[in-house]
Parts: C-alpha cells; sequence; structure tokens
C-alpha cells in the first residue's frame, strides 16, 4: 500500500469515531400528544391545526413527559390579559397616590376614630364590590359548566359541537377570566386599604402623640 493510501486510512480511521460521536449526540425526536376532536392523538410532528393546542412533549426513548405547553389564548383571551395587565398598573398608580393623599391630611382629623372612620367607608365598599364580582363569577361558571355539559354530549355522541357552541364556550371563559382578574385586584386593593389605615393612624400618632406605642398590624 502506497504512503498516500495508508495516511487516507489513517485519516479515514481517526474521522470514524468522531462521526459516530456525532451521530449519537444528535438530539433525538421528540415526540408530541394532544386532543383532537375530543380524541388523544400523539406524532413525533405536530400537524398546523395543532400547533395552537394545549400539548405533552414526551422523551421517546423513556416515554416520560419532559414538558407541557398550554395551548395559545384566544384572542378575546390576550385580550382580556392585557387588560388585566394594564388594569393592575393602573390599580398599583391610584393606591400610591391615594397613600400620598391620605398622608398630606393625616393631621386635618379630630381624632383617631375619625380617621378610622373614613376608612371604613373605604373598607365597606371594597368589600361590597368583592361580594359583587363573587356572585358574578358563580353565575357565569354556570352558565359555562352547562354548555361544556352540552359539548361533551355531542362528542360523547360523536356528533360535531356546533360553532355557535364552541364560540359561546370561549366567550364565557374569556369573560370568567376577566371577572376573576378583577376579583384579584379587588382583594389587592382591600388588602392595601387596610395597609394603608394601619400606616395613616402610626402617622397620625406620630404626630398627635409623640412616644405613643406603635400600631400593630391587623389580625
Amino acid at each position: 500500500m502506497s504512503r498516500t493510501r495508508l495516511l487516507t486510512a489513517a485519516l479515514l480511521l481517526g474521522l470514524a469515531p468522531l462521526a459516530t460521536a456525532q451521530k449519537a449526540e444528535a438530539p433525538a425526536k421528540k415526540l408530541y400528544c394532544w386532543n383532537e376532536g375530543g380524541r388523544k392523538v400523539c406524532g413525533d410532528a405536530l400537524p398546523a391545526t395543532a400547533v395552537d393546542s394545549a400539548r405533552t412533549e414526551i422523551n421517546p426513548r423513556s416515554g416520560l413527559p419532559t414538558a407541557r405547553v398550554d395551548r395559545a389564548l384566544t384572542p378575546e383571551e390576550r385580550a382580556a390579559a392585557e387588560a388585566a395587565a394594564r388594569a393592575e398598573q393602573e390599580e398599583q398608580a391610584a393606591a400610591e397616590a391615594e397613600m400620598r393623599r391620605v398622608m398630606a391630611m393625616v393631621h386635618s382629623f379630630d381624632s383617631e376614630d375619625a380617621l378610622r372612620r373614613a376608612f371604613d367607608n373605604r373598607i365597606a365598599l371594597n368589600r361590597d364590590s368583592v361580594k359583587t364580582a363573587q356572585m358574578g363569577i358563580a353565575g357565569i361558571r354556570v352558565i359555562l359548566v352547562d354548555l361544556l355539559r352540552r359539548a361533551g354530549e355531542a362528542e360523547l355522541a360523536q356528533r360535531p359541537v356546533p360553532k355557535k357552541l364552541a364560540d359561546d364556550i370561549r366567550t364565557q371563559h374569556a369573560q370568567l377570566r376577566q371577572q376573576q382578574a378583577a376579583l384579584a385586584r379587588l382583594q389587592r386593593s382591600g388588602e392595601a386599604i387596610r395597609a394603608q389605615l394601619e400606616e395613616a393612624v402610626a402617622r397620625y400618632r406620630e404626630l398627635r402623640m409623640p412616644g405613643a406605642a406603635p400600631v400593630l398590624p391587623a389580625g
């Protein structure tokens, strides 16, 4: 064998383990499982119709799930989420402005009881708003459960879910998310009002009664 052939053979032998290693390190394909028309479907590629669906990614070697991907939000749900984020920012700004206003007027109250009564009105209004939001959520849940029951019956009978029914489910779900976000904001607002009360009372005592015992947080 000539010197050139010997060198070529040596190079090929040296590259063989590297090629094997690269092949071994190639990432394995993922398996995906998703629901399609009420049936669980699995495959090693996602069809275009399932790209926005909730799915589970599975390791083909171990058979164990490796990730869970939630479905893409509908335009209504996305709009609701964006509105909730804006409302939360506005709520935070309003709470900070209200606290500055309260602190500026603390010295104008004739007594600590008068200061507390001013906050009691806000606390009562917040409590009533929370109850109203909870009732609204309960009503939406009743409607949504009925709609889902009807969709489930259609699928069990192997009938397609009517478009209007599917649209109604999406609409009610978006409204439920909006109401839940509104309730969460109201509950946070109630906590903020109570915290403002304690801070305002502490500030009042500092101004009117130097050396008074600090106010302990409620509850």
